[in-house]
């Protein structure tokens, strides 16, 4: 049996472990791993901050934000790197920034390491313990630390943005004086974070929305969504999401070519393509081929948010804008998220802070790097002067679920013998009751006086038809609303206090708790009524 393996960063016996975020040395970078306010989560759980000086300045955190949140401010990154235990990045190190590290640091960050193989077996010589915040296995327990997501968020938020900028027109239809303007048409390719982000976004303009994913699971969705979900015309066995960590993977050849033909349709009809469509470790796969791109009107849009990982169209030029010559715009820029650094920055940190809040389960400010956690050991890449990735797979489910298996159709003449046998037990109920009450009316009548039984007979028939009626009502219509029809129940009220002056003990009885029990009823169905309706009014 495998013993839990665990690492305890400590400087000088218990002193408390230092954080650190270096400033991003990327050009364009704009985001940072600490925030003030994560910061002071952070030193809740017992740890000092420090940041670079002018770490967080493109994401709108000044130096003197950061020291109000009593974080320290170090001039120079040497300085941070030695200075601290545990360092917070956004972007993968350099082979540079690898060489700062020792064997008591412990590095969490984007990594990439499937592209990064060099930089992690260095890291691992070292001695030095990575997280990758990219390898956050998807799985229910962890989202709150899945910052793939969060950015990917962002980013299909963005994507939209940075298409209206260049698709030049309304995306809403409108009515004017002027003349009647349509809206435009958007399709997004892969439902997945990015993709869900985009569509929001997009119906929330106004725009005519289609959306397409190979897993038909998540139609339901984007349908919610005010979308409209673009199937195709093809079988193939559903992918289980839990078993592909919530991704999308690999689809047959055929499968393939009933997608592009699909396209090919939809290419001359939209104005704007958005693409999120990646397979985790692989290139990401052509969607939108050249021909569909000459296909397209003048003016259109095409935001490619896998560029970075050759780009769902391969006219995509990664970090750049082009305009074919048939007047289509490719977007291949891979820093949305940078585009709204205070946001990205914010989600961000504090997806690093719930990470650190997984590795101090005693809250004391040390981190306690348990290899037996299912998210721990999923995100670490190295640790103890060994390369840990690729990780194994998590013991419990993936977020996605699997697809309910289809109900068998039932044949004409199964259904018919189905009816036939839910009659027979139904008749056999009816005259089981009629029987009941036969013998019960049979059995008063021998005791009772003449003018009782005429009473009994009506109150024994009227138990049975209600009954009947009530319960054979659907449970999905027993609504709160149904409680107003109750008011019925003074039917039965009236009925009864006439029969409260009879000169029989035994019907003033019965008289007296038909008020009681049809009083419940009325006074129970409109004070559940009201307390429901309650729940619907605006404050």
């Amino acid at each position: 049996m495998q013993c839990i393996n665990r690492l305890v960063l400590t400087r000088e016996g218990t002193e408390t472990v230092k954080i650190g975020t270096p400033k991003e040395i990327l050009e364009g970078e704009a985001r940072v791993a600490m925030t003030p306010d994560s910061a002071k989560m952070l030193q809740k759980l017992g740890y000092d901050c420090a940041i670079e000086s002018g770490a967080g300045a493109a994401a709108g955190f000044s130096d003197e934000a950061y020291a109000e949140a009593g974080v320290e401010v170090i001039a120079k990154a040497a300085d941070l790197w030695k200075t601290v235990d545990v360092v917070a990045k956004v972007r993968p190190p350099t082979e540079d920034e690898v060489k700062l590290l020792t064997a008591d640091k412990l590095l969490i960050s984007f990594f990439y390491p499937a592209a990064n193989e060099a930089l992690m077996k260095q890291a691992a010589d070292l001695g030095a313990s990575v997280i990758a915040m990219d390898m956050v296995p998807r799985i229910s327990r962890a989202q709150k630390m899945d910052a793939l997501s969060s950015m990917a968020n962002i980013a299909g938020y963005r994507a939209v943005i940075e298409a209206g900028n260049n698709f030049g027109r309304f995306f809403t239809g409108q009515v004017t004086a002027a003349g009647k303007v349509p809206p435009a048409k958007v399709l997004v390719v892969g439902a997945g974070v990015a993709g869900l982000a985009a569509i929001g976004t997009s119906t929330s303009l106004g725009a005519i929305t289609l959306a397409f994913d190979v897993r038909p699971e998540v139609a339901e969705q984007v349908e919610s969504m005010g979308a409209e979900f673009v199937y195709l015309d093809f079988e193939e066995e559903q992918q289980d999401g839990a078993a592909t960590g919530g991704y999308a993977s690999v689809s047959s050849p055929e499968f393939r070519e009933a997608q592009l033909k699909k396209f090919r349709e939809l290419a001359p009809e939209v104005d704007i393509v958005i693409t999120t469509a990646l397979i985790p470790n692989r290139e990401a796969p052509e969607l939108w081929t050249e021909d569909m791109v000459k296909a397209m009107k003048p003016g259109s849009v095409i935001v490619d948010l896998a560029a970075e990982k050759g780009g769902n169209c391969k006219m995509t030029v990664m970090d750049e804008k082009i305009v074919t010559e048939n007047g289509v715009t490719i977007i291949g820029y891979t820093d949305f998220p940078s585009r709204m650094a205070t946001q990205s920055s914010t989600l961000y940190a504090t997806n690093i802070r719930h990470m650190m809040t997984d590795l101090t389960p005693e809250k004391d400010g040390q981190v306690n790097h348990n290899m037996e956690d299912d998210v721990i050991r999923g995100a670490t890449i190295t640790h103890e002067k060994a390369v840990t990735f690729p990780p194994p797979p998590p013991k419990v489910q993936a977020i996605a679920a699997k697809p309910q298996e289809k109900a068998k159709e039932l044949t004409p003449e199964e259904k018919r013998a189905q009816e036939i046998a839910a009659f027979k037990a139904q008749t056999k109920q009816q005259v089981t009751l009629l029987g009941v009450m036969a013998a019960l009316i049979l059995g008063v009548g021998l005791v009772a006086p003449a003018s009782f039984m005429q009473h009994f007979i009506v109150f024994v028939l009227s138990v049975f038809v209600g009954f009947q009626v009530i319960w054979n009502v659907s449970h999905s219509l027993h609504t709160p609303l149904m409680a107003v029809t109750n008011a019925i129940s003074s039917i039965i009220i009236l009925g009864a206090l006439m029969q409260i002056g009879s000169s029989s003990f035994l019907v003033i009885l019965l008289a007296g708790l038909s008020v009681f029990m049809a009083g419940i009823n009325i006074f129970g169905g409109f004070l559940v009524t009201r307390r429901m309706l309650a729940m619907f009014q605006k404050s």
